[in-house]
C-alpha cells in the first residue's frame, strides 16, 4: 500500500505540485499510478481530486498529472483570490464576511473536476473536511463511495468542501449522489491540515497497517514569521483571530509529523517539506511574484531532497 498525503496551505499548494511533478520526471509514471491511495486537505484536497480524477469520456488513466495541475495555482490562482472593491468595502476587509466570493474557486474547479464523482476516482481518495452542523468531521473516502451512493459525491463538491477555510471562504452544501442527505462544510484543515495521520488510522482501523510500504507526506511550506511576545502580550479575541488559525495549523501538522515518525519508524514514512525563506506563507497571495517565490522554494526542496526522492522514485516503481 502506496499513500500520498497532501497538506492544505491555500495558493502555498503549488509546492507540492512541483514536488510530484520532479516524480514523475523520475519514475515515468503519472502521480495517480503511483500511489494506491491519496490524502489531500484543502488545497491538498483540490490536488488529490485532480490527481485521481479519470480522464474523460471513459478513457483509461488519470486525467491529469502533476505537471497540468500546476497550472491550477499559476493560471486560476489569481482568479480564485480576487475580491472586488465592492467585496473589500461589504466585508470590511474580511472582519465582517468572508474574505473572497468564490466565483473565481468553483469555476476552476468545474473546469478541472466537472464531470466526475468521487466513486470513479482511477486510484484510492481520502478528504477531510467538517460539518458544521452536525459539529464532528467528515470524511470522503472513494472506498465508501464505490459501494454507497450515499457516500457518492461529486469531485468539484468535494474540493470546493475541503477548501472552504473559514475567513477566506464561506461554508458550502453539499449533496451526495443518491440525495438522500446533505452537509454543511468547512475546510477540512481546522482539524487535520496534514491529512497523513487521519489516513494512516483509517488503514490501521481496517486491519492494513502492516500493508503500507511508504507514507509520502507534502507540505506547502512552513510559516517563518515570528509573533513578538511583547505585541502578542496584549492581544485581545480580534487581534488572535487570523494569528491563531496559523498557530493552530502550524501545530497540527507538526503533530503528525511527530506521531507518524514514531508510528512508521523504519523507513516507510517520508516527509518532504520546507522553511519558506522567500515566498509569502499568505494562503492568498497569488501575484506574479510570490508565485515565483514558491516555484524557487519548491526548486529548493527538489535539489535539498534529491536523493530521497530518488530513493522514493526507485521504491515507487519496484515489482
Amino acid at each position: 500500500m502506496r499513500i500520498l498525503a497532501i497538506d492544505g496551505g491555500g495558493i502555498r499548494g503549488l509546492i507540492p505540485a512541483v514536488v510530484l511533478a520532479d516524480l514523475e520526471r523520475r519514475t515515468g509514471r503519472r502521480t495517480a499510478e503511483l500511489f494506491d491511495l491519496i490524502a489531500g486537505t484543502s488545497t491538498g484536497g483540490i490536488l488529490a481530486c485532480g490527481l485521481a480524477r479519470p480522464a474523460p469520456g471513459g478513457g483509461a488513466g488519470p486525467a491529469f498529472s502533476a505537471t497540468d495541475l500546476i497550472g491550477l495555482y499559476e493560471r486560476e490562482g489569481r482568479n480564485i483570490f480576487h475580491r472586488s472593491l465592492l467585496k473589500r468595502i461589504t466585508s470590511v476587509e474580511g472582519a465582517l464576511d468572508e474574505l473572497y466570493d468564490d466565483r473565481g474557486l468553483r469555476a476552476a474547479l468545474r473546469r478541472y473536476l466537472d464531470g466526475a464523482s468521487l466513486s470513479q476516482t482511477v486510484t484510492e481518495l481520502f478528504v477531510p473536511a467538517y460539518d458544521i452542523e452536525r459539529r464532528k468531521a467528515f470524511f470522503f473516502r472513494s472506498t465508501r463511495a464505490r459501494t454507497d451512493q450515499a457516500q457518492d459525491f461529486r469531485l468539484a463538491d468535494v474540493a470546493r468542501a475541503t477548501s472552504a477555510a473559514p475567513t477566506y471562504f464561506e461554508p458550502v452544501r453539499v449533496r451526495d449522489a443518491a440525495g438522500a442527505s446533505s452537509y454543511a462544510l468547512i475546510d477540512g484543515g481546522v482539524f487535520a491540515l496534514n491529512p497523513a495521520m487521519s489516513a494512516y488510522a483509517d488503514l490501521a482501523a481496517a486491519g492494513r497497517e502492516d500493508d503500507i510500504q511508504v507514507l509520502v507526506s507534502l507540505g506547502t511550506g512552513s510559516h517563518t514569521r515570528p509573533f513578538a511576545l511583547d505585541k502578542a502580550r496584549g492581544w485581545g479575541r480580534l487581534e488572535w483571530a487570523r494569528p491563531l488559525i496559523d498557530v493552530v495549523a502550524d501545530g497540527l501538522g507538526e503533530t503528525v509529523d511527530f506521531e507518524l515518525a514514531r508510528v512508521l519508524p523504519d523507513g516507510r514514512y517520508v516527509r518532504l517539506q520546507i522553511d519558506l525563506a522567500e515566498a509569502s506563507d499568505d494562503l492568498d497571495d497569488a501575484g506574479d511574484a510570490n508565485l515565483r517565490a514558491l516555484r524557487r522554494e519548491a526548486d529548493r526542496l527538489v535539489q535539498a531532497r534529491a536523493a530521497d526522492l530518488e530513493r522514493l522514485a526507485a521504491a515507487l516503481t519496484r515489482g
